[in-house]
């Protein structure tokens, strides 16, 4: 708003910055006010020239309102400026802290002047005493006195010259302070914004902002909120969550891969271009460690086990063909392979992917650095899911030869007969079908009623639909026909076999799964761990499990609480 003033029109300009900046120190939200006299040509001109820049579609629709806009906010007389208060919304710093602990980087990107910004941050534990901060703010005496001259072009050069010199300074106080493990917060201005995010320099900011504990850009426009987000989204390839209430925050939220709106007193704009619209902010916490972290793991162990399943499924007919010469005759009636993943191990995985809980919502808000195993892509990494697809392999693998070796030349009837293919291929699927369900009971952590029904009712849907389609006419069935009623039921080494593979297969994952949980427990499965002996509520036990956390934490009031007992610590060894 200053540099927009007519030179008549600053009479009161320094006692007002001294106001602004008194009203900032308090955490107030301050806003300048000024006019300009204007007839109605003028007028008519500019909302002609507006009106056509609004409904432009182009790319630079933006800079062209922005360009007309500035036609008329010129030469402007200063009334004067006005500062609320605006509190922290209830839950904020406890919110930003759990969110700090579960491996969040946190990013502040406000319209607010620089003092108020940073108040907010030591209201948040954003910053906290003692931590280095390297301020970005290129308004130096001799850049001032350039700025009220005529020459735009030599003021423009040292701001930005002015602004590459404090990145490269900010650089090397943080590769110092990395060396002796202390948090560094970077805060900049909008002006050096402007600067830090040309082309020639915007690698350069996010690198020195990337290795910061936490940033705060103050005095940011809403294009360049959105800038900065698409800069951190293109160069680092992180997944980005923007959150705003405002109109401002509209193109922040829209560039980042996620945005959530808070509905509230400053309308429904932001609340409209976002993706999910919370009430307040501190629902963020839950939304992200909770449902955030049941989604991940969902997810992933859906897809791990599709994997598995098709597999275990897939390799028993490769077996077969092998085992047949590559005669091109499969091993199973035809609608045995069509159903398979239709009805007999479809319904289990559903339930999986929306019912499953590892972790209950309780403990998942009370070990914030649970959600470190998303960022960190724990669960569903290369090595996790060539894991599975060697289980897979291995449970084909027993089961084919498991039934092979038993009905090849052993007797299934009271006459002395062997088995024919169609007896092989009701027994090998109904192995298949036990085993992939039963994995998945031994997979799930939280059972509830529908997932029994799921995988129990997949196992007797199969046996139904034996007996129904065996019944059907030899035309319809043709192989199938009869074959559970007349051979597989009477004999006592079908269901002999079909216990013996179903144990040999799940076996190595169970003895896997048992050496894991208590030699090499994940995170989730410490959690498990402590919750089974009833002792989420022992300071000591949970202390612990949050010290095995996959990244530490260097914002926060929990990361404050640390550093001042840490310094404590040293002060003590001193003396």
């Amino acid at each position: 708003m200053f540099e927009r003033l007519a030179k008549s029109g600053q009479e009161f300009a320094e006692q007002t910055k001294e106001h602004i900046a008194e009203y900032a120190d308090a955490g107030l939200r301050t806003l300048v006010i000024a006019y300009r006299e204007i007839d109605e040509q003028e007028y008519v001109e500019f909302n002609e020239q507006f009106t056509e820049a609004k409904n432009l579609v182009s790319a630079d629709r933006e800079e062209m309102i922005e360009e007309v806009a500035g036609k008329i906010e010129r030469d402007l007389i200063l009334l004067g400026a006005t500062a609320v208060e605006d509190k922290l919304q209830n839950g904020v710093p406890e919110c930003i802290d759990k969110l700090a602990q579960a491996g969040i980087k946190i990013w502040v990107l406000t319209g607010d002047k620089m003092e108020t910004a940073i108040n907010i941050g030591f209201a948040c534990s954003l910053l906290r005493q003692g931590m280095k901060q390297i301020v970005i703010n290129p308004e130096t005496p001799e850049n001032k006195a350039l700025e009220k001259s005529d020459d735009k072009s030599a003021a423009a050069a040292a701001f930005k010259a002015s602004v590459l010199q404090q990145i490269a300074e900010g650089k090397r106080l943080l590769s110092s302070s990395t060396k002796n493990s202390e948090a560094v917060a970077l805060i900049v201005d909008g002006k050096s914004l402007t600067y830090a995010l040309e082309d020639d320099v915007k690698d350069n900011f996010l690198e020195l902002a990337i290795g910061c504990a936490s940033v705060i850009c103050c005095r940011s426009s809403p294009k360049q909120k959105a800038l900065v987000t698409r800069l951190v989204k293109s160069k680092t390839g992180s997944t980005t969550l923007a959150i705003g209430d405002g109109a401002n925050d509209v193109g922040m939220l829209q560039e980042a891969d996620i945005g959530v709106g808070i509905s509230g007193v400053e309308g429904m704009q932001a609340v409209m271009s976002s993706d999910i619209a919370i009430a307040q902010f501190r629902f963020l916490e839950r939304l992200l460690l909770v449902h955030g972290h049941w989604c991940y793991r969902r997810i992933s162990s859906m897809i791990c086990y599709f994997f598995y399943k098709n597999i275990a499924f897939g390799f028993t007919i490769f077996f077969y063909e092998i085992y047949a010469s590559f005669s091109g005759q499969a091993v199973y009636n035809d609608w045995f392979l069509s159903l398979y993943n239709v009805f007999f191990t479809s319904l289990p995985v559903i339930a999986l992917g929306v019912f499953d809980q590892d972790v209950s919502s309780r403990l998942c808000l009370k070990f914030p650095p649970l959600y470190q195993e998303g960022i960190q892509n724990v669960l569903f990494s290369w090595l996790r899911i060539l894991a599975w697809l060697f289980n897979g392999v291995l449970s084909a693998t027993i089961i084919f030869f498991f039934c092979i070796r038993a009905m090849q030349h052993q007797a299934f009837r009271k006459g002395g007969e062997v088995v024919g293919l169609e007896i092989l291929g009701a027994t090998m699927y109904t192995c298949v079908v036990w085993v992939v369900n039963c994995q998945m009971a031994l997979s799930i952590s939280y059972f509830t009623y529908i997932q029994h029904l799921f995988i129990w009712g997949g196992i007797v849907f199969w046996y139904i639909f034996l007996i129904a389609y065996g019944a059907i006419d030899p035309d319809i069935s043709t192989s199938a026909y009869q074959v559970f009623i007349e051979a597989c039921a009477p004999s006592g080494s079908y269901w002999l076999l079909t216990l013996l593979v179903l144990i040999a297969s799940l076996l190595p994952y169970f003895a896997y799964s048992a050496i894991q949980m208590r030699f090499f427990p994940l995170y989730h499965q410490m959690i498990q761990w402590i919750r089974s002996d009833g002792q989420t509520d022992d300071p000591e036990y949970c202390h612990i499990v949050r010290q095995r956390s996959l990244s530490h934490t260097t914002v926060g009031y929990t990361a404050r609480f640390e550093a001042k007992s840490k310094s404590s610590e040293e002060r003590a060894r001193d003396h």
